[in-house]
């Protein structure tokens, strides 16, 4: 075998692994940007030193190693991603402000193509689709780093306590122990907020809702989107920090500082394991529609609970691989990754 080959086969052997290491590292960093840079930091550590990997263990194994220490060391100045809701009270429409907070404070979002593998097997998928949820991904911020590594490692890709104890170089005892903590701390914190119920695929009564809520949205009919929110229902809108919770306050804010996004477009995307829409707002100036919002909403019990704007379009519409202007009606446009 030349030199070449061997190095185009080890390119692809490392490749291969791409979706599922930055799977691991989003829900370890809660940044999809950072993610992706942490990949590419634990593909590159491990093509330059490859030639001392001894094969005592598989060769995800091992990368799951190096993307573990990666991922622990960019958390290790102590920050960690929230929502709004995790760091202000609700705030009433009267009261409200559009004030941002910088990019690192934020959880965010995430194409399902770019961290869910794709399987066989239902289970699999209905797991990894839930652990990439925001309301999850949240609850994760709330452990400390190698107590979110065991988690994930465990509880998402269901490796064996021992090979988990092996790849952080601990016990099994200290394993289970933190699996244990991690496990309180994400039912306290569940009890608290609770969580989407999303079926995996859609089911028909979701399915209808949804097209309830496109017409609802892009025909900016406030009653007819009261009708789909749950009363409790959540909107938030990183990277302002407001939040807003309630019908009333929702479409008040709707027909008030967002009255810019009657007539918008909602082009269907994949997020988070959630539904989700690009947002595109009339343009004006120019005519046709310009990008405003990566959506991604939670449904329980038949109502929207949960709708989360996503405001920084420069960022996502680029990673959703998706047009920054929307000159054509949304059916002409495909669907982003």
């Amino acid at each position: 075998m030349t030199e070449g080959t061997a190095t185009l086969e080890l390119d692809a052997a490392l490749e291969k692994h791409r979706v599922e290491l930055t799977g691991y590292c989003y829900r370890m960093l809660g940044s999809s940007f950072e993610a992706e840079d942490a990949v590419q930091d634990t593909l590159v550590r491990a093509w330059r030193s490859y030639e001392k990997f001894e094969g005592r263990s598989s060769l995800r194994s091992w990368l799951y190693r190096i993307a573990t220490n990666v991922c622990l060391d960019m958390l290790s100045a102590g920050n960690k991603r929230a929502r709004p809701m995790d760091l202000t009270e609700s705030t009433p429409l009267a009261q409200a402000a559009l004030s941002p907070r910088p990019d690192h404070t934020w959880l965010e979002p995430v194409p399902d193509a770019r961290v869910l593998p794709t399987t066989d097997d239902p289970a699999e998928a209905a797991v990894a689709k839930e652990s990439v949820r925001l309301a999850f991904m949240a609850a994760l911020q709330d452990l400390p780093p190698k107590q979110r590594a065991v988690l994930i490692l465990r509880e998402v890709l269901a490796w064996r306590a021992s090979e988990v104890a092996e790849l952080l170089g601990t016990s099994v005892a200290s394993v289970n122990s933190a699996l244990q903590r991690a496990r309180a701390t994400l039912a306290e914190r569940k009890d608290r907020a609770g969580d989407a119920a999303v079926s995996d695929p859609l089911d028909e009564e979701q399915q209808k809702l949804l097209e309830r809520y496109v017409a609802a949205f892009e025909g900016y009919d406030m009653a007819a989107l009261t009708a789909l929110l749950h009363e409790d229902a959540i909107m938030t809108m990183p990277p302002l920090d407001l939040w807003l919770t309630g019908t009333a306050d929702i479409t008040g804010f709707m027909t008030t500082f967002g009255s810019a996004c009657a007539d918008s477009r909602l082009v269907p995307v994949r997020a988070n394991g959630l539904p989700a829409f690009a947002h595109y707002k009339p343009d004006p100036e120019n005519g046709g529609f310009m990008p405003w919002a990566v959506q991604v909403l939670e449904i329980s019990d038949g109502r929207i609970t949960g709708f989360h704007f996503f405001l920084d379009t420069e960022r996502w519409f680029p990673l959703f691989d998706l047009p920054l202007r929307l000159e054509a009606e949304p059916d002409q446009v495909k669907e982003g990754v």
